[in-house]
C-alpha cells in the first residue's frame, strides 16, 4: 500500500496488481491535488481503515487471484457503496455490460487518456457526494420521525396514504380536531413546510399505509 496526496475532503483509492500502472494513476491523481491511497491487492484495500469521506474506487479488471468483478460483488454484498472505475487492458463487450448492471461508474480501456481519468474519477466522486448526501438526509429524518409519539405517526401514515382529516378521524376513532393537532405538531417536528413536504418525508422514510386502513379509507383516498 501507497498513500499519499493532500489531505483533503474526498479520497481515491487505486488497486492494481501491476505497480508501474498503480504509480502512473496515483502520480496523474496526484497531479491535480486529489489524496490518493493504492493498494496491490483486493484484500490489503477491503482490509484498509477508510475514513469518512466522498471517495470512489479505481480497480483493474483482472487481479492476480481474484477478478475486479469478484471484488465488485464482494463490496456490493457488504454494502460498501463505493463508486468504481473499472480499468482494464482486456475488457470486452460482456465485461463491460455485467459491470456497468452492477453499478460501475466507469470503464476505461488501458490505455486511456488522462482527461477521461480525470472526468471518470470526478464523476464518481461527485456521485458518492450525492450518495453521503441523501444519505444523511434519511438519518435526520429518521431521527425527526423517532421524536413522534405513537399517534403522531399513526396520523402521519394516514396522511401519506392520501386520507384526509375528516377520513383519518374516523379511522382512529377520534375528533377532527384532535387529528388537526396530531398533525400539525407531526408536521412540525419532521421540519415539513407543507402538506406536500410532510408526504415526501413520509415516502422517502418508506411508511406504509397503517394495517388497520378500512377498505373504504382505501377506496377513498385522495
Amino acid at each position: 500500500m501507497d498513500s499519499g496526496g493532500n489531505a483533503g475532503n474526498t479520497m481515491v483509492y487505486v488497486v492494481d496488481d501491476d505497480e508501474s500502472m498503480r504509480n502512473a494513476v496515483s502520480n496523474l491523481l496526484r497531479s491535480v491535488g486529489l489524496s490518493v491511497e493504492t493498494f496491490g491487492s483486493a484484500q490489503e484495500f477491503l482490509a484498509f481503515d477508510m475514513p469518512d469521506v466522498p471517495s470512489c474506487l479505481i480497480l483493474d479488471v483482472r487481479l492476480k487471484g481474484q477478478s475486479g468483478l469478484a471484488v465488485q460483488e464482494q463490496m456490493s454484498a457488504s454494502e460498501l457503496g463505493l463508486p468504481i472505475v473499472f480499468m482494464t487492458a482486456h475488457g470486452d463487450i460482456a465485461m463491460t455490460v455485467k459491470a456497468m448492471k452492477a453499478g460501475a461508474k466507469d470503464f476505461l480501456a488501458k490505455p486511456f487518456r488522462d482527461q477521461d481519468m480525470l472526468d471518470a474519477v470526478a464523476n464518481a466522486l461527485a456521485s458518492d457526494e450525492a450518495r453521503r448526501e441523501a444519505s444523511r438526509s434519511v438519518a435526520d429524518l429518521r431521527r425527526c420521525y423517532d421524536s413522534l409519539t405513537a399517534r403522531e405517526r399513526e396520523v402521519m401514515a394516514f396522511v401519506a396514504a392520501g386520507l384526509m382529516n375528516k377520513q383519518i378521524a374516523a379511522e382512529m376513532n377520534l375528533s377532527e380536531i384532535t387529528v388537526k393537532i396530531h398533525r400539525g405538531q407531526a408536521m412540525r417536528k419532521m421540519g415539513a413546510r407543507s402538506l406536500a413536504d410532510f408526504v415526501l418525508k413520509a415516502e422517502a422514510l418508506g411508511i406504509k399505509p397503517p394495517r388497520g386502513m378500512t377498505m373504504q379509507a382505501r377506496n377513498s383516498r385522495t
